[in-house]
């Protein structure tokens, strides 16, 4: 997931927004992820695509990714906070020594 979530940022220069992709709002519930990404998967099958199977797997990968985040209610509690499924931050880094 973070390998793609990367790949999304290096191609559109900016993170995907995961409930744009899908098409609903911040709030949509559980059944209103999963009709909006059954209704995108189908559209964007690639073999559902054959004339335009590069485009189709890049938007299928899209929707699979957002909705793999959004209906995991603590990768989308991460997203909503930070805006990535990971929680953000860097690795390793703790908090720094007080002042005296």
């Amino acid at each position: 997931l973070r390998a793609a979530a990367f790949w999304a940022l290096l191609v559109h220069g900016t993170p995907q927004d995961y409930y744009e992709t899908l098409g609903v709002s911040r709030d949509a519930t559980e059944a209103q992820l999963k009709r909006a990404y059954k209704k995108l998967a189908l559209r964007w099958h690639p073999d559902k695509n054959p004339d335009s199977r590069e485009e189709a797997e890049k938007q299928f990968r899209e929707v699979a990714e957002a909705y793999e985040v959004l209906s995991n209610p603590q990768q989308r509690k991460s997203y909503d906070l930070h805006g990535r499924a990971d929680g953000g931050g860097f690795p390793g880094g703790g908090g720094g020594g007080g002042f005296d």
